[in-house]
């Protein structure tokens, strides 16, 4: 296909991600030009100009996934994980694996990771990896970047990792060793200076991602962090208040929340993100409002381990920008952006009806199913990425942006009988046969298909490799 001029045709919705009545275009046509969406609406093909038949598809702008573990890929449905909450599973699955992954089954994990995300129509990946320690000899960074850049992907590194460590991880081996301070800047300066790239349409970014500012590093630290961050036009992000354990821990040690102790250390901003968010006070609510510090929701994590269901809805009314996340597939084993969009839809709706009372105890209303459309979840899991990792040339489908864009075609019996096409493949859930992914205007996926990448093979030695790490147990 050429990247110089195309034309999607008859499409029989087209889902913008933006906000309000701007939430849907009547399409049904869209032109490419050079990587970047010309012009929407009632087209014809310009001569010998290469057509995409959109007949029987809707589409959507191609999701932006803001938190994930790709390393994880191979740890998923840990039989000893698998009903634990988050502090006995991070002992009992991450961190009893993460010491022995090579790079070959990095790598893998990896690109086992970014092919089901490409499969669910997502364009853009932020991943938190924090797998690093003094000596360590592969370079996990180098080989994320690799990967993305040979499926054609929007790739952001969160470097992750700890200058300090947790007793649960006390006793683990010395390839789980934390770094100095200066060992970490050092190769924040060396990744920035090789990948970060600033521009708005960029394709590689680098933020700073200490796994978690209550555990992993020292207040001092966390300070310097975000000074140096600053002061290379990088952006912040990490974990945070993702069960009461953040809350004891905050206020155990530094008599504050977790966001106010963010906010004394100079982590809250509009260059700052944090997955989870699910325990929070009121206040914290309001000061992550006024600071603009966003939110990756992470729906199927938060309900996989049982920490319960983020107040979006409050946040993003209070002035917090959302978005989502898949997290890590060893607490989400299915790590794909239909089904955790398709979670988030519900799960909000659950969490407001689960606050209705009757009448005679004070109730005014019956469910919650008002509060979270499906054109609110398509923004949260496109746009409303694109704004918390500052890629303001991926603003959804209009004129000018970027040609990230999923064409689902919903062939599928479990979306026949769909008055509205358009809401398909979120109220659906599974996944729907994707004709084609667009990343600035460039086919990686087209008829369901990704060039160069055989499934049958990747799963057999996704099933090898997963022998491995329970032989090496």
């Amino acid at each position: 296909m050429s990247t110089n001029s195309f034309l999607i045709t008859s499409t029989d919705a087209i889902m913008t991600g933006l906000p309000g009545a701007a939430a849907r275009h009547a399409g049904p046509d869209i032109r490419v030009s050079a990587g970047v969406i010309v012009a929407i609406g009632k087209l014809s093909p310009l001569p010998g100009e290469p057509v995409i038949d959109g007949t029987g598809c809707v589409a959507y702008p191609a999701w932006v996934n803001t938190h994930h573990h790709l390393f994880q890929s191979l740890l998923k449905g840990d039989p000893a994980g698998i009903d634990l909450a988050l502090t006995p599973w991070l002992a009992a699955t991450p961190y009893r694996y993460r010491a022995r992954f090579d790079e070959k089954l990095f790598r893998l994990a990896v690109r086992i990771g970014m092919v089901e995300l490409l499969r669910s129509g997502c364009g853009t990946i932020a991943d938190h990896n924090y797998l690093y320690y003094p000596g360590m000899p592969y370079d996990t960074a180098d080989i994320l970047f690799e990967e993305a850049e040979a499926l054609g992907v929007r790739f952001v590194l969160c470097r992750g990792g700890a200058t300090q460590t947790r007793q649960l991880e006390a006793e683990l081996p010395s390839a789980l060793r934390p770094e100095t301070l200066s060992m970490y800047l050092d190769d924040m300066t060396r990744l920035v200076r090789r990948y970060h790239d600033p521009s708005p349409t960029a394709m590689r970014r680098v933020v700073m991602a200490p796994t978690t500012p209550l555990y992993s590093v020292t207040p001092e630290e966390l300070k310097a962090m975000a000074a140096f961050a600053r002061a290379h036009g990088i952006r912040l992000h990490s974990h945070l208040s993702e069960t009461v354990g953040y809350q004891e821990g905050a206020y155990g040690k530094h008599r504050c929340s977790p966001v106010e102790f963010a906010h004394r250390h100079d982590w809250l901003g509009p260059d700052v993100w944090f997955a989870h968010l699910v325990k929070l006070e009121v206040g914290e609510i309001a000061l992550l409002g006024q600071t603009a510090t966003g939110i990756a929701h992470c729906p199927q994590s938060n309900g996989r381990l049982g920490s319960g269901i983020a107040p979006v809805r409050q946040l993003e009314d209070a002035g917090v920008p959302v978005s989502i996340g898949v997290d890590g597939a060893a607490s989400n084993e299915a790590a794909d952006m239909v089904s955790e969009t398709h979670a988030a839809w519900l799960m909000q709706r659950a969490r407001r009806g689960q606050e209705a009372r009757p009448s005679y105890e004070g109730g005014s209303f019956e469910g919650g199913a008002d509060v979270a459309m499906v054109e609110d979840v398509v923004r949260w899991g496109t746009t409303g990425g694109a704004r918390v990792l500052g890629l303001d040339g991926v603003n959804g489908l209009q004129i000018g942006q970027q040609a990230d864009i999923a064409l689902y075609r919903l062939d599928d019996p479990r979306y026949f009988g769909l008055h509205d096409p358009a809401l398909g493949p979120v109220v659906g859930g599974g996944r729907p046969f994707l004709k084609a992914l667009l990343v600035a205007g460039k086919a990686v996926v087209a008829n369901d298909q990704i060039a160069g990448v055989d499934l049958a093979a990747l799963g057999r030695q996704a099933r090898q490799a997963t022998l491995r790490l329970l032989q090496a147990g």
